[in-house]
């Protein structure tokens, strides 16, 4: 069933100040994004910083969510292998992958987590939608698909399917944090030391494996014009007068 319009969108209450939108150039450590988020989400969920969304790369890497089965890190030397508090088994975070650090209080939009993932789902929908690629959601799969008709069809008969971004959350004090990573052009073969979320059937791909030799750039104006029709405004922390931004981190 396809959400309606209203469904798909998370608005925050009305007078809520926009969310404060980053990018980092570079790839930014594991370990320093991390404590950025706690010490962002402590802030936000006391009221001492808006709401924010963090756009970055990570060197090569592999995350283990809350519901990782050790016997899908097939190659453990391979990269750095972090244990996070998000939810979802293992995945790849590395360079050519647009990660998303998504820091909203649900107290001010909707206390109702299944919605929360849709609503990020919805955006990298979207965001691909404006670059004519179909994403899809599955009710037994979390994370953003396409069909790839061109390929075999699997053992069952269905459609061979490519997972494009995938999704991971948590919560704290109902501000999330964690979210998406939107493959942009990452090296492939680094996802072939895990199973990718623990699933074996479908593959992972890539906007430019199909076909879209896009720049990190053009993508980041497409998911903030997607994240803001589901989610409201956004401003830059850049165009915020000095000592304004409410950020938790100086400098910021």
């Amino acid at each position: 069933m396809q959400r309606t319009e209203i469904e798909a969108k998370m608005f925050p209450l009305p007078g809520s100040p926009p969310v404060r939108w980053r990018i980092s150039d570079g790839l930014v450590p594991y370990e320093e994004a991390l404590a950025t988020m706690e010490a962002e989400v402590a802030a936000i969920a006391d009221g001492r910083a808006d709401e924010l969304v963090w756009l970055l790369e990570h060197p090569p890497l592999y995350t283990a969510g809350t519901s990782a089965d050790p016997a899908d890190l097939k190659e453990p030397d391979r990269f750095p292998v972090h244990s996070t508090g998000r939810g979802g088994e293992y995945t790849y975070h590395g360079p050519g992958q647009r990660v998303g650090y998504v820091m909203l209080d649900l107290k001010r939009r909707r206390q109702d987590v299944r919605a929360y993932v849709a609503a990020l789902e919805e955006v990298i929908i979207r965001t691909l939608e404006q670059m004519n690629v179909r994403g899809e959601r599955r009710e037994d799969r979390v994370g953003v698909w396409v069909r790839r008709p061109e390929r075999p069809r699997l053992a069952d008969g269905s459609m061979a399917e490519d997972k494009v971004a995938a999704l991971g959350i948590r919560l704290r004090r109902w501000v999330s944090f964690h979210g998406f990573s939107l493959n942009v052009d990452p090296d492939l073969s680094h996802f072939g030391g895990i199973v990718p979320c623990g699933i074996t059937a479908y593959g992972v791909t890539s906007l430019v494996d199909l076909g879209l030799p896009v720049m990190m750039p053009d993508v980041d104006i497409r998911l903030r014009s997607a994240f803001e029709e589901v989610f409201g405004p956004t401003v830059s922390e850049t165009s915020l007068p000095l000592g304004e931004g409410r950020s938790a981190i100086a400098g910021a």
